[in-house]
């Protein structure tokens, strides 16, 4: 069974990386955060996500399109 995790600040779906040199983790492209995963459990607190620049987001959406991963 999938679950459809969405960003806690713009309630819209995440994209997931499951293998990345820096490890897992989540991708909103409305808000810009990345969500890591610390030991498989993802921490979905917009104080803890990673702000990206709007290139690094565009370059990330990309990838997960070349990837076929889906948000």
């Amino acid at each position: 069974m999938s679950v459809d995790w969405r960003c806690p600040k713009s309630h819209e779906p995440l994209i997931f990386f499951p293998e990345t040199a820096g490890g897992p983790f989540y991708l909103c492209p409305a808000s810009r955060l990345k969500y890591r995963v610390d030991q498989g459990i993802p921490v979905f607190l917009i104080e803890e996500a990673t702000e990206m620049s709007a290139r690094e987001v565009d370059a990330l959406v990309a990838r997960a399109r070349e990837l076929g991963l889906s948000h």
